[in-house]
């Protein structure tokens, strides 16, 4: 779907009122998303969508999926928070879900980001690099 440039300008500005101290702020977004949704200004429907889209973008950047093939420790899910939020600068939620198919090591996926350090990757690296 096309969206007129009235229309991203204007989710943006929608987005940034959103922000408080540089964190999207939960209460803020439902009161936009309720006075847009009660006024129904001209092209409010592609104005929510781009809106949607930064909310998710945003949520997704501050937030880390972590897959490793066992359990991790508490000292290991300790550092990974450490250095996660050192990289990026802001704290970083994470989530942690086992996956045996990595076979070992760890995925990390934060925003658009993916590191995958599990040697199924690795395997099927050297694996390309022979066919």
């Amino acid at each position: 779907m096309k969206i007129s440039k009235e229309a991203r300008r204007s989710s943006r500005q929608l987005f940034r009122v959103c922000l408080a101290d540089g964190k999207l702020d939960e209460s803020r977004v439902r009161l936009v998303l309720t006075h847009v949704s009660s006024s129904k200004p001209r092209g409010y429907i592609a104005i929510l969508s781009n809106f949607q889209r930064l909310v998710t973008t945003e949520i997704e950047r501050s937030s880390a999926h972590v897959e490793s093939a066992t359990d991790l420790d508490a000292a290991t899910r300790a550092d990974l928070q450490t250095s996660l939020t050192r990289k990026y600068g802001r704290p970083i939620s994470l989530t942690f879900q086992t996956n045996p198919e990595l076979l070992g090591g760890i995925r990390v996926k934060v925003g658009s980001d993916v590191w995958d350090g599990s040697v199924k990757a690795r395997l099927e690296a050297l694996k390309a690099q022979l066919a």
